[in-house]
C-alpha cells in the first residue's frame, strides 16, 4: 500500500512559472528574472509550471521580457 511517487512537477524540480498575463498573454519566467518571485502559479486560470524553457517554448509560451 504505498502512495505514487510524486511528479517532478509536484516535487518543485519543475521551476518555470507559466503565467498568464492579465491581457490573456502565455508568459513564462525563468529563477532570478525581475518578477519571479512574485508570481503565483493559479491553475485555475491555466497556469503551470515548466522543467525547462524548452519545454515551456513547445507549449505556445513566450519568455518574460524583463
Amino acid at each position: 500500500m504505498g502512495s505514487a511517487a510524486p511528479s517532478a512537477q509536484e516535487s518543485g524540480a519543475c521551476n518555470i512559472k507559466g503565467n498568464v498575463s492579465t491581457r490573456g498573454e502565455r508568459i513564462y519566467h525563468v529563477p532570478g528574472q525581475k518578477y519571479y518571485n512574485e508570481t503565483r502559479i493559479s491553475a485555475s486560470h491555466g497556469e503551470r509550471w515548466f522543467c525547462s524553457e524548452a519545454e515551456a517554448r513547445a507549449a505556445g509560451w513566450r519568455a518574460s521580457r524583463v
